[in-house]
């Protein structure tokens, strides 16, 4: 065979091969840092297993060409800086951030970061310049708040059509779960709803919200995600099943936990998507070009086993809206 020959079928068969083959052919090992305000991203979490999973999919092989350095301040923001840190003199090439705290604490340190889930809306908080352009070190996936309250509360109606008042929990400390806070509460008061505002700091402050909701009991429960609410988000289920009260969260995993149901972004494609920006960055893009993206596949998810042990009925119409139902 020629040469001229030859090069041409070597370049068809590079071509051909599968994206892990592909991915492994560059021979170089890529350094991933992964940061959550609550638990690590690792590989027995729920956001770190659809990471892996998606990573997988792009050809990034965990103890091939991928090392993943999974860190988690496990509810105290003050611990982020000196993770950042550790995670900077590892020379990861790449950080996945989950939460506003972790992003905001990225946004100074200077590696190319990519905010998966529970960014906020990350103009308002000024994280970057636009979704289009973000110009600084972070992209991303980011939701909007307001369609999703609106949905969220709809639900709640459906589930509750006397609905008149709704305790919403937030962390008072996340300023990206603040201003989602203030959405919801804004689009609750639109639609005639009065909302009983329950922002807490730090664990026992559920306590306190607990013995309010005692005292003045709402109709039903909004919970916004963050490091903190996801950390206590038993404490939750159980006090709502006590007091049969409907409640709402914002992601699926709180719904296989024990949690009633659940409205928001398919964790499967964020992280997808996610996991495509960090392979854009590992082969030299920079994220300041690179827009932040928003989900296109929402979930309803409903847990009819906790309905049914807080002896709360769930309406037909709403269990034939769901994307899926856990019985």
């Amino acid at each position: 065979m020629e040469r001229r020959e030859f090069l041409a079928v070597l370049g068809g068969a590079v071509l051909a091969l599968p994206r892990t083959a592909a991915a492994q052919a560059t021979g170089k090992t890529y350094r991933l840092g992964t940061l959550s305000a609550a638990l690590p991203m690792s590989d027995t979490t729920p956001l770190g297993k659809a990471l892996i999973k998606s990573l997988s999919e792009l050809g990034y092989v965990v103890g091939q060409n991928l090392t993943i350095d999974a860190r988690g301040a496990a509810g105290d923001a003050a611990k982020i800086p000196s993770l950042l840190q550790e995670l900077k003199a590892s020379h990861v090439d790449a950080l996945v951030v989950a939460g506003y705290p972790a992003a905001v604490a990225a946004k100074s340190i200077g590696i190319p970061t990519v905010g998966a889930v529970g960014l906020g809306d990350p103009v308002e908080t000024k994280l970057i310049q636009s979704l289009s352009h973000p110009g600084g070190n972070i992209t991303g996936i980011s939701d909007v708040a307001t369609t999703l309250s609106t949905k969220r509360l709809s639900l709640l109606k459906e589930m509750s059509p006397r609905l008149q008042k709704v305790a919403m929990l937030w962390n008072k400390d996340d300023l990206g779960m603040t201003l989602r806070y203030e959405t919801s509460a804004k689009v609750a008061r639109s639609i005639g709803v009065t909302v009983q505002a329950l922002g807490v700091r730090e664990p026992d402050d559920f306590n306190e919200a607990f013995t309010v909701m005692k005292d003045d009991p709402p109709d039903a429960i909004l919970m916004v995600a963050d490091a903190l609410t996801t950390l206590n988000r038993k404490r939750v289920f159980e006090f709502a099943a006590t007091r049969r009260l409907p409640a709402i969260y914002e992601y699926d995993f709180y719904v296989r936990d024990g949690g009633l149901m659940s409205y928001g972004p398919d964790l499967a494609e964020s992280f997808q998507r996610a996991a495509a920006l960090v392979d854009r960055i590992f082969k030299g893009a920079n994220p300041a070009d690179l827009p932040f993206e928003q989900p296109t596949r929402y979930l309803f998810v409903v847990n009819l086993k906790t309905a049914k042990a807080a002896d709360l009925e769930m309406p037909p119409t709403l269990l034939a809206l769901a994307d899926e139902v856990i019985e």
